[in-house]
């Protein structure tokens, strides 16, 4: 039989391999929010994946491969799910009230099992000294904080906050009142933990509450 007659199997594309990588890496952002990126072993990955050891290998030579391109798949979710969402609204103090809705939906809709999957990553990390995984979680953390600084800076040259005040107190308060309510929502499984941070928000910003249409009163209050 000759050669050009043999039925070959298909190749494996580089979308098929991508495809894979994809599938392990959000398995992997599921798993690390239930049992930290430390508990990513490519053993316990491949069991909750149903996939072999060697399949993963294929992909990661190393946990703090796996654990980095994790992270990073982690963050293109977040974006998707929060920054891109958030930023759609209009004006800046638009933007700050839309970020932190799409925040709350995100944990609200439980996109990861465990939350807030930076909330997670930074709890199981803050008391490690550097390190490389330590050292993406800092600086998207840094990032997120330096973006919602940004747009307090913008909303106060529209005279949308008040000039006196400090961005990065407000950015601060702001953050901490989101990695609050991601915490009791976990905890209770109550979602009056995440309108109580929509009011704080709200409230901080000097912003009238939601009309009960889902309107929003964007300007500031007593103005």
């Amino acid at each position: 039989m000759a050669l050009a007659q043999v039925e070959q199997p298909p190749k494996r594309t580089r979308s098929d391999g991508e495809r894979s990588r994809q599938a392990i890496l959000r398995g992997a952002t599921e798993l690390a929010t239930i049992e930290g990126l430390e508990g990513l072993s490519l053993g316990r990955l491949a069991a909750h994946i149903g996939m072999s050891k060697s399949g993963l290998y294929a992909h990661f030579g190393s946990k703090q491969e796996l654990q980095l391109a994790t992270i990073d798949a982690a963050e293109e979710i977040f974006d998707r799910e929060v920054t891109q969402p958030g930023l759609a609204a209009g004006g800046p103090l638009d933007q700050i009230l839309g970020l932190c809705d799409a925040f709350l939906s995100y944990v609200e809709r439980r996109v990861f099992p465990g939350g807030c999957f930076f909330a997670a990553a930074a709890a199981e990390f803050h008391a490690r000294e550097g390190g490389p995984v330590r050292g993406r979680i800092q600086e998207f953390h840094a990032e997120w904080l330096a973006l919602v600084v940004d747009l307090i800076r913008k909303a106060q040259a529209r005279g949308e906050i008040a000039a006196d005040a400090d961005p990065e107190q407000i950015a601060f308060e702001i953050d901490s009142v989101m990695l609050g309510a991601n915490a009791a929502f976990l905890l209770f499984a109550d979602s009056e933990a995440l309108e109580r941070a929509r009011r704080g928000v709200y409230d901080r910003l000097e912003v009238r509450d939601p009309e009960p249409d889902g309107g929003v009163n964007r300007g500031r209050a007593g103005r």
